[in-house]
């Protein structure tokens, strides 16, 4: 069981880091800075965004599922 749930915090780990680099950016940080902020109005709608987020947080909610299940697990 505790192996499983470390496979899977680590998969999640690396799916979460994916999942929020993808997200557009919201102010004059490092993305405007390497162009994203020309092609981050050519390309994504809302329809996708709002996906990309759902995703996101269900990955999340998933990750802290893992977390809180070592923690449990280890304790005992």
């Amino acid at each position: 069981m505790e192996l499983g749930l470390n496979i899977l915090l680590v998969l999640t780990s690396i799916v979460l880091i994916v999942l929020i680099l993808l997200h557009r950016g919201k102010g004059g940080g490092l993305s405007s800075m390497f162009g994203g902020a020309a092609s981050s109005s050519l390309a994504g709608s809302s329809v996708v965004e709002k996906n990309l987020n759902r995703l996101t947080v269900g990955t999340a909610l998933v990750w802290t599922v893992c977390i809180v299940g070592l923690g449990i697990l280890l304790k005992v």
